[in-house]
């Protein structure tokens, strides 16, 4: 049989009703200079070192995509002029506005 806790009498119920009488008067500022400390600690972490891939990866993307950009741009006046629509002899190529499928239909000639 499991006792009762709701009975005044309990000790669970003496120890609760105790706890929610007692007021806490402390002070909850934080002491002076502390957020000062803070970042103080904050700045003076050490750096992690990094490797020279890492270093130059985000560096790497942005030259490849600047080159793709240019790429299509040099190009634009292909892809979107008639020589791209090209028709042969054997079969007949759908109007695309696809640029991959131009580019790849380009490199097959």
């Amino acid at each position: 049989m499991s006792p009762n806790h709701n009975a005044p009498r309990h000790p669970w119920a003496r120890l609760t009703a105790a706890a929610r009488t007692v007021r806490d008067d402390r002070d909850a500022s934080a002491p002076f200079g502390f957020a000062t400390r803070v970042a103080a600690l904050a700045l003076a972490q050490e750096r992690r070192v990094v490797s020279l891939f890492e270093r130059f990866a985000f560096r790497a993307v942005g030259v490849a995509a600047l080159l793709a950009l240019c790429s299509v741009a040099l190009n634009y006046q292909e892809l979107a002029g008639s020589g791209a629509f090209v028709q042969h002899a054997d079969e007949e190529l759908l109007h695309t506005d696809d640029a991959m499928t131009i580019v790849l239909n380009l490199s097959a000639d």
